[in-house]
């Protein structure tokens, strides 16, 4: 029996968990009708408040510095020669700057390396609870550094921020995938990308100065993040744990089921349950793996090769260097500076409702389509933006080309690259695997985030203009790797994805070596139950 025929079997001999009713619809792999079915109100609810205190407080954080910079820099001008009786050397406020900046960066790694270890210990949806506590102390360093005096308070408060940014941006996508039925995983998981669209939009609005982007009111704007991490920490506590952990992990069958009615709105999650069960039947000796033991196994190979290279493609494709030349392509567009901040707000609206339409068409595209045609169509627009840069001063229309090709490059990041490689990292995996390999993911995330800011003033500096073509280089080779290696797995179980991967590396998975060994000798427990599963395996 191979892996798409067990995961829909009944395991033998279970009464508590009879198959699918008679007259039951077949589980075809087309849902159609069945997909609204599947948005039940928990389902939804879990999802908002999980990503409005995760990856919102992510994206907003991103862009709300950008706003206040002439007045953090004079506040640390002012400290500086309040302390010490000089101006700082501008060198000296330029690297602490820099240092604000990319804190964040090496703050978010250090949250990656910690979500397994409290993951494992809390489960998925306390992770995220205790995460806000990272979130309102950064919150109240930050937006009180500048009555105190202290700007070391706001530089600690940004790497704290970091590290709430690297386990949300592993916890997050680690519950979506994992409470989602697979006919909508897609859809749910890009609310993690869409929310993060949204934070980035948030806090270019409130960066106006007719909002909070003014010198007496900056430090509100580090203030806010309290709001969402307080409505996450009392809405949360409602809604259930993952079903998967419960069942793998702390081995409550009756608490899985329940979550799974609360999830799917149902009092029937027979057929849901079974096919997670499925899953650990095969491979009886489960256990969570290790980076390194995750690393060496043959069988998941490419499925860690084609997570690092989507997620180090999402860093490094080029979108830090767009908002870099923003502003001045706007200037030269004939846009007065004043103003500028203004049209600054269309590239996030473009973000946010780029994200949407991914959400909404992933399930019926597939992961696939999205992500090739995202990075080939910003392979093709950093192309004519790299000409359109070089000859803007020969007519009056090509700096307005230069503004199509900006918000063209950025509709063609959020369609796809930056929201499906999140959703892969859980689809690819299955539950031992599923902790270690989103700390692959996300050490290639921050690592490939810092790099590209303390690199790309240098490639700016020599290149000109024409750094958009390194850009488009990352970009059509992130697309060739994809179109040989990666699979669709849009509505298909994990152990599917495992076998279209196997197949590549010419090694079986898991479950496979598990069966063969297994199927020319009678199973001792022929009425398989979590109890049998609970005894043969170890977690």
């Amino acid at each position: 029996m191979d892996s798409r025929e067990l995961s829909s079997a009944p395991l033998t001999g279970d009464p508590t968990h009879p198959g699918p009713p008679k007259g039951a619809q077949p589980r075809s792999g087309k849902p159609g009708g069945r997909r609204n079915q599947d948005w039940s109100c928990s389902l939804i609810a879990a999802s908002l408040v999980g990503a409005f205190g995760s990856s919102f407080l992510y994206g907003y954080n991103l862009s709300v510095v950008n706003a206040p910079t002439p007045y953090i820099k004079a506040f640390y001008n002012e400290t500086w020669e309040r302390r010490y009786g000089h101006p700082i050397d501008p060198d000296t406020l330029t690297l602490l700057w820099s240092v604000t900046v990319s804190i964040f960066a090496i703050g978010g790694l250090v949250g990656t390396l910690m979500v397994k270890l409290i993951g494992q210990f809390l489960g998925r949806k306390y992770t995220l609870l205790v995460n806000n506590g990272f979130a309102i102390l950064a919150a109240l360093l930050m937006s009180c550094s500048l009555w105190a005096g202290a700007f070391e308070m706001l530089i600690v408060g940004r790497f704290i921020m970091g590290v709430d940014g690297g386990i949300a941006l592993s916890a997050l996508p680690m519950y979506l995938s994992e409470i989602a039925p697979k006919a909508i995983r897609g859809s749910l998981g890009q609310v993690t990308a869409i929310f993060i669209c949204i934070g980035v939009f948030v806090g270019q609005l409130l960066g106006l100065p007719e909002l909070l982007g003014k010198a007496s009111t900056w430090p509100y704007l580090f203030g806010v993040i309290i709001v969402p991490a307080l409505v996450q920490l009392v809405s949360l506590p409602f809604l259930p744990e993952s079903p998967r952990y419960l069942l793998f992990e702390k081995h409550d069958q009756a608490g899985a089921e329940k979550a799974f009615q609360t999830f799917l709105g149902k009092e029937d999650v027979s057929r849901e349950v079974e096919e997670v069960l499925a899953e650990g039947r095969v491979q009886r000796n489960i256990r969570l793996v290790s980076v390194l033991e995750l690393l060496r196994t043959p069988a998941v190979r490419w499925q860690v090769v084609t997570v690092v290279v989507t997620m180090a493609c999402y860093q490094l494709c080029g979108l830090n260097a767009i908002w870099f030349y923003t502003n001045s392509i706007f200037g030269k567009a004939g846009i007065p500076p004043e103003k500028i901040p203004y049209i600054t707000l269309s590239t996030g609206g473009i973000e946010t409702l780029a994200a949407v339409f991914s959400g909404l068409v992933i399930e019926r595209l597939g992961r696939r389509p999205l992500l090739l045609g995202g990075f080939g169509l910003m392979t093709l627009f950093f192309g004519v933006l790299t000409v359109t840069l070089t000859l803007q001063d020969r007519a009056p229309w090509i700096p307005y080309l230069s503004i199509v090709c900006i918000l063209a490059i950025i509709a063609s990041f959020c369609s796809g690259p930056g929201g499906i490689p999140f959703i892969l990292t859980g689809e690819f995996f299955q539950q031992p695997q599923r902790p270690a390999a989103y700390i692959v993911a996300g050490t290639v995330n921050w690592l490939s985030n810092f790099a590209v800011g303390l690199l790309f003033p240098f490639i700016q500096k020599s290149l000109d203009t024409y750094c958009f073509l390194v850009f488009a280089a990352i970009c059509f080779a992130g697309a060739l790797y994809l179109y040989f290696v990666l699979p669709e797995t849009k509505n298909r179980t994990h152990a599917e994805i495992s076998q279209a991967f196997a197949k590549r590396s010419k090694a079986c998975p898991p479950e496979e070596k598990t069966a063969e060994k297994t199927a020319d000798r009678p199973d001792p427990d022929s009425s398989f139950t979590l109890d049998s599963y609970i005894k043969n395996g170890v977690v």
